[in-house]
């Protein structure tokens, strides 16, 4: 079965941890179009959208504490899309919620569509930005939200 969406150097931002964060949304996006594809049960596809809208608001926090923290000029433009995204997941769960199994499959490729555009215009704008604040490109040494979003999920 092919991937939903490959990880590519096209996507990357060029900091080490934003670019884990955006890998774990990814992967999430090819568990819930896996799931889908595979006609799992309603529950799991669920399971699935539950742990990416939580995952993605872990992200957007992150990537608003550096833009406030870095004073980042687009910031308040930046942050209205991802409260944008968050009322626009919260419809499409509502959808879900009501019996629309139909909904899986419209959720996945609005997400994937919005996922990397917003990485590769909207993200890929700050880079510049924190790197001449002084972040480095390897702001961390392997994922410190990744650990964190698994120890979450538990074991």
């Amino acid at each position: 079965m092919s991937t939903f969406i490959e990880w590519s150097n096209e996507l990357s931002v060029g900091i080490e941890e934003i670019d884990a964060q955006h890998k774990v949304l990814v992967d999430l996006l090819n568990q819930m179009h896996e799931a889908i594809q595979q006609r799992h049960a309603a529950q799991v596809t669920s399971d699935i959208i539950d742990q990416l809208g939580e995952y993605t608001r872990v992200h957007f926090a992150v990537e608003e504490s550096l833009m406030r923290i870095l004073h980042y000029p687009d910031y308040e433009r930046h942050k209205e899309e991802h409260e944008q995204l968050i009322g626009q997941l919260s419809e499409l769960r509502a959808k879900l919620d009501t019996g629309k199994n139909s909904i899986s499959f419209e959720l996945a490729h609005f997400m994937k569509t919005w996922l990397t555009k917003h990485i590769m215009e909207t993200d890929k704008s700050y880079t510049s930005h924190f790197l001449a604040q002084g972040i480095r490109p390897e702001l961390s040494h392997g994922s410190w939200t990744k650990r964190f979003w698994r120890s979450l999920q538990g074991p």
